[in-house]
């Protein structure tokens, strides 16, 4: 570090000598600074500064490295808070120069200069040429607050936003949403929603909100109930309320009007009229009128399960169905005028459900479309800066904040067949026998929860009576070529020794057994989570775990329900109480990283344990820095429907550019209505086609699985053999494990490089402006433009392809230039699938298994119009041996001018690499019958011995 003086003191070197004692210490506890010191100081790791407007107050910069800027503000003069959960970078100690410029202080590095207000303490951060990437609004937001005798601060931080900025990451959010310019999303971990508090923009930069409370961006305030912003009038016009209108069956029960539309939690439960005992057959409707007091775009949720729906002056503006036990948040937006009624009626089927309709009002029109971040419990502003030449950049520095991501085992990029669930060991076994039987290639089978006796949950044991030989189960698996993922759950029932033991320790949250709260399994019992945030209590869980199961051969673990959904639909201030204390502090504080903590204990458990075994992790929440425990994350509890289907992409696309590559979703839904359990003919096809389309979306996902309830998911039993959905269903399996060299290639590429498997269009053409809203289309690698088609009998589907590249339909071959719409055909059988000219796309041989013929003849597909280049990954796909550098690249390059490809020299090695390998190149230059004929016979082969060699398109 170097400081420059521009006619302002500096710290003397003795000064900033004690400041790295005090940093090497690991906390700057700043005291008030002398007026000497011109209100800032030079650390080893940047500079704190006393800003004169608060001078009792607190900013720090800390290098992290010449693109990454952590910035800590406090509201006292103390830095001392605690330590980050999601971060592991430290500062780099080097590498910027700190200077002063009239009133402001400028910590620089080659690439980015942070700039800091002397007056205010607000920061900017520009670019190596100048140009502004980002700016703190001046005023920075803390309320003070106490939770459970602990001091706190309500915390918001603001930032200015062009108007042509566009938003992604955040997480998981299944609310239709992909660009979050002037949207509202609220992080706190559900089911189904991931909160991760970082956020990357069209301005390649990234923001990671070091927080563990419920956090908002945008809008900081939360939903209210309708009565709170907006006058209700009932059906005849008089004001105070909507009319209400109870029935079962048809026939009127009860009709009252009610000043809100409120039965969002069980607390809620209480204001269900005494005349309707059976809730499951009773049905709702509210009709009236809705007056808002301010013109412009109101927000407005409808919090839902059972079938709802909601009408604005007699037009359907939602539908939704949800299973009872899982409401969750559909939001639709809707223009209001100041004294002017609009007509509403919602119509709610209960079925022993929830529902709430909940509304925000218009935030100023200097606010709308900011970028602001806001949580409910901290100690600090604490946030960190990360640019990028572009968005892989920017991720890549997130991974750098918070831990890279592991390579995951070969295997997991095969097809994962689950159900809920396997009864007994004979049906699990031969699940896996009869995909070898039908030849349709499958590496997992998924043992779901209750495979414990009934009154044993937290046991960690198999039922003797339904599973009499657990270990001979996996071992049969094993045989078979296939592994096996066992449902671990962090909740455990107080009769088990398991319990008893972290009971013991203090490590089991207590309130829900005070509580004497039951679940739904069987008569019901008590029950709790233990709390991962104490290291003897992660090794204890991974103790138990590992004595009980990992012993018999365990190869994977799904950590479900780790919110941790410790009791279903209370709301969110008891959840809060439930869910602590934990070790560190409220419930409240750290409502959103249990997932991070419980996944820790298992992936570093299982590294001691199994030091070669590369470790898998299924979970269902997240938080930022889940990577680097070689976790990944599944949608949760999504229902079979085909707005379901519609609302996974997006929520991938951005859970992917949140940081994390690998993801997963239910193929088919989880819940099913219950005309699919016994269906007519018409329903039959609908379910047919819903899980053929799911299927083909998820052949083109990081992770492809197969899981829900009833009915049965397996291949055969979806549709016979034979049949046009059977034989597509196939097809795309077969065709997942014939891409297995690219996937792999793909999951190489997030640890090595830190890549994205699942890009959101918008990260490979940043110029084409018309991709940043498309929610229903995404890049699978740098290849594959997927479209998963998503409405029940469509044949056709519109799909744009940006601009700057031409684009082949994989399954015809005719080439499109981007940059327009087109109408793409959409065959039951197949779904919209494009390739970009220049990419090499390599397959392996036709196998049941990622295990099977990892030597095989490989086929390598060019699609002509640019030069390509690509690098095909290998390692021994099972050992962490890979993190010693073994591994080997292959290089393919592409001229286009000449039809040359070139295989270049290998580089790397690994025990059990093949040397030698059998190379068949396609080229992709037009419409060509059987342009996706995966036996279609090569233009030209290559005997490739590791050295380079070049082939050219015949005729060239």
């Amino acid at each position: 570090m170097r400081t420059q003086e521009t006619g302002t003191r500096i710290p003397s070197r003795a000064a900033i000598a004690v400041l790295a004692a005090v940093c090497a210490a690991a906390v700057l506890a700043q005291p008030a600074l002398p007026a000497s010191a011109q209100n800032f100081q030079t650390t080893p790791e940047g500079v704190v500064l006393a800003p004169n407007r608060d001078p009792d107050r607190r900013v720090r910069l800390q290098v992290i490295n010449d693109r990454i800027i952590r910035v800590t503000a406090t509201p006292g003069s103390s830095l001392d808070i605690p330590r980050s959960l999601m971060t592991v970078a430290s500062p780099a100690g080097q590498g910027f120069e700190v200077s002063r410029r009239a009133a402001t202080v400028l910590v620089s590095t080659p690439q980015l200069t942070a700039e800091v207000s002397g007056e205010t303490g607000a920061v900017r951060f520009l670019d190596r040429s100048g140009k502004l990437i980002l700016a703190e609004k001046p005023q920075r937001e803390f309320a003070p607050t106490t939770v459970q005798g602990r001091s706190f601060h309500t915390i918001r931080q603001a930032f200015q936003s062009p108007a042509d900025e566009a938003f992604y990451g955040l997480g998981q959010h299944q609310n239709h949403q992909m660009n979050y310019k002037g949207e509202d999303v609220e992080l706190a971990q559900h089911n189904m929603d991931i909160g991760i508090p970082f956020v990357v923009s069209t301005r390649n930069y990234g923001l990671l909100w070091d927080n563990n409370s419920i956090t908002r961006f945008g809008d900081p305030r939360p939903y209210e109930p309708i009565d709170a912003g907006l006058k209700l009038f009932d059906a005849g016009g008089k004001s105070g309320g909507l009319t209400a209108t109870y029935s079962v069956g048809g026939k009127t029960v009860l009709t009252r009007i009610e000043p809100r539309l409120n039965y969002m939690y069980l607390k809620d439960r209480a204001d269900w009229p005494a005349e309707l005992a059976d809730q499951k057959t009773a049905s709702v409707f509210w009709e009236g009128s809705i007056e808002a007091p301010s013109t412009g775009v109101h927000k407005f949720q409808l919090y839902s399960s059972g079938y709802a729906k909601v009408f604005i002056d007699d037009m359907l503006v939602l539908e939704r169905w949800r299973q009872n036990w899982n409401p969750w948040y559909h939001n639709f937006h809707l223009p209001l005028q100041a004294g002017k009624p609009r007509r509403i009626r919602v119509e709610w089927s209960n079925d022993e459900g929830y529902i709430a309709l909940l509304h925000r009002d218009p935030l100023p029109a200097a606010q709308q479309g900011e970028l602001s971040l806001w949580s409910e419990l901290g100690h600090a502003i604490d946030y960190t800066f990360i640019a990028g030449d572009n968005l892989d950049q920017v991720i890549s520095g997130y991974r750098h904040v918070t831990g890279k991501a592991p390579m995951m085992p070969r295997w997991a990029y095969g097809f994962w067949q689950s159900r809920q669930r396997y009864k007994t060991q004979e049906e699990l076994v031969d699940v896996v026998a009869e995909y070898r039987r039908r030849r349709i290639p499958i590496d997992n089978i998924v043992m779901d929860w209750f495979y414990w006796r009934e009154d044993d949950w937290g046991s960690h044991r198999f039922d003797p009576d339904r599973f009499p030989d657990p270990k001979g189960m996996i071992d049969a698996v094993h045989r078979m070529d296939a592994r096996l993922m066992i449902s671990v759950w962090a909740k455990f029932y107080p009769t088990t020794e398991n319990y008893r033991e972290l009971d013991a320790r203090g490590y089991i949250y207590r309130r829900n057994v005070e509580k004497a709260e039951k679940d739904w399994v069987g008569p019901g019992y008590v029950s709790s989570f233990y709390d991962p945030y104490p290291r003897e209590a992660r090794e204890i869980f991974w103790r138990q775990v590992r004595d009980n199961l990992n012993v018999l051969g365990i190869d994977a673990w799904w950590l479900d329900a780790s919110e941790p959904d410790i009791h279903s639909n209370l709301d969110i201030e008891e959840r809060k109480l439930r869910m602590g204390p934990t070790a560190l502090g409220p419930g409240a504080a750290f409502f959103n990283s249990y997932p991070l903590l419980h996944a820790q204990g298992v992936y570093e458990g299982e590294r001691r344990t199994d030091p070669d075994k590369r470790t898998f992790i299924l979970t269902r929440s997240g938080f930022a820095g889940l990577q680097r425990y070689g976790a990944a994350v599944w949608s949760g509890d999504v229902v079979s429907r085909w707005s379901n289907l519609r609302e996974q992409i997006s929520a991938g696309v951005n859970l992917s550019m949140s940081g994390i590559p690998n993801w997963t979703h239910d193929i088919g839904g989880f819940s099913l209505e219950k005309r699919y359990e016994q269906p007519n003919a018409a329903d039959l096809a609908e379910w047919r086609e819903l899980n053929l389309r799911w299927f083909q979306f998820g052949a083109f996902s990081p992770l492809f699985r197969s899981h829900g309830e009833f009915p049965y998911r397996e291949v055969w039993h979806i549709a016979p053999e034979g049949t046009e959905v059977y034989d597509s269903l196939v097809w795309h399996s077969r065709l997942r494990y014939r891409l297995l060299p690219y996937i792999y290639s793909l999951a190489g590429d997030t640890h090595h490089r830190d890549g994205t498997i699942t890009r959101g269009l918008v990260m490979d053409f940043p110029e084409d402006r018309k991709v940043r809203n498309i929610d229903d289309e995404y890049l699978f690698g740098p290849s594959f433009l997927v479209a998963p088609v998503h409405d029940y009998k469509a044949r056709e589907r519109a799909v744009y392809l940006p601009a700057g590249t031409r684009w082949y339909d994989f399954h015809t071959g005719r080439p499109h230039e981007g940059g327009r719409e087109i109408k793409a055909a959409a065959p039951l059988s197949r779904m919209p699938l494009y390739v970009r000219s220049g990419a090499i796309v390599p397959l392996g041989p036709d196998v049941q298994h990622t295990a099977e013929q990892t030597d095989g003849t490989l086929s390598v597909w060019v699609y002509a119009g640019r030069d390509g280049a690509l690098e095909l990954y290998e390692d021994d796909g099972l050992s962490y041996s890979y993190e010693n550098g073994a591994w080997s690249r292959i290089p393919f390059a592409y001229d286009d001018a000449t039809g040359a490809v070139t295989v270049g020299a290998r580089r790397g090695s690994w025990p059990g690499m093949p040397e030698r390998r059998r190379i068949g190149v396609r080229w992709i230059s037009s419409e060509r019958a059987g342009a996706s004929d995966l036996t279609a016979q090569p233009d030209a082969v290559i005997d490739y011995d590791g050295q380079p060699v070049t082939v050219r398109r015949p005729g060239r």
